[in-house]
């Protein structure tokens, strides 16, 4: 692998932060939880807010160095709920949450 895991986080959170318009004031709320490798050619990295629950899964390649801009949103709080933890955040972080958060799908097994 070419990548280091260190790297695979800053690229992705880079992408992150572009992808959604972050205002530069606001990305320090920003940060990569985690990144693995998978067959020694991609990681796995996620990015979370900084006390919240909330992620990203985002998948960096690391042939190309690219990020996959179909990432995942994951987070534990329900839609209709959509609020919580977000009193304390600068409201472009908090707009975003909110949003993904009523937005996301909700999985059912048979």
């Amino acid at each position: 692998m070419e990548l280091t895991s260190t790297d695979a986080e800053q690229l992705a959170l880079d992408f992150f932060l572009e992808d959604w318009e972050i205002p530069e004031d606001d990305r320090d709320f920003f940060v990569a939880l985690d990144a693995r490798s998978v067959d020694d050619r991609w990681y796995v990295v996620e990015i979370g807010v900084e006390g919240l629950p909330d992620k990203w899964v985002i998948q960096v390649y690391d042939e190309t160095k690219d990020c996959d801009p179909c990432f995942t949103f994951v987070s534990p709080i329900k839609a209709s709920e959509s609020e919580t933890g977000l009193e304390e955040m600068p409201e472009s972080i908090a707009e975003i949450l909110r949003s993904e958060r009523e937005s996301k799908k909700v999985f059912v097994s048979s």
